[in-house]
């Protein structure tokens, strides 16, 4: 049996290029928090409800509310599939707002078309 000497320092792996040991647990603290603004909006929505009145007269822009609401979840969701090691593209697959899915498509294809670096959305 050969032996061989213990080095002084332990090595150090270094992680691969591109890859982030941290991210699964980021991704996972970020779908929590978009959860406690989920229910921060719903509690919102509900003491705005609460007034008839004021409901009547902004029916309209209380649903935007709901819409908000689905978007945060749809967005917690997504990030818990990807902390849970799902990879992306099928990630996104389970997005089920359209326009969200196909905004998250777009970013992902651009990322390619410039080089690896996404340019944000356009405000439209």
């Amino acid at each position: 049996m050969s032996c061989m000497p213990v080095p002084a320092q332990p090595f150090q792996a270094e992680p691969l290029p591109g890859y982030d040991p941290h991210a699964g647990m980021l991704h996972s603290v970020i779908a929590s928090e978009l959860r406690e603004m989920r229910e921060m909006l719903e509690r919102l929505a509900e003491v705005l409800v609460a007034d008839e009145q004021f409901a009547h007269d902004h029916i309209e822009q209380l649903q935007s509310f709901d819409y908000l609401i689905q978007h945060t979840d749809e967005c917690a969701n997504l990030l818990e599939r990807i902390a849970g090691g799902e990879d992306s593209l099928s990630a996104i697959n389970h997005v089920r707002l359209a326009e969200v899915q196909e905004r998250l498509r777009d970013a992902l294809s651009m990322n390619e078309s410039f080089g690896g670096k996404w340019h944000g959305f356009d405000s439209e």
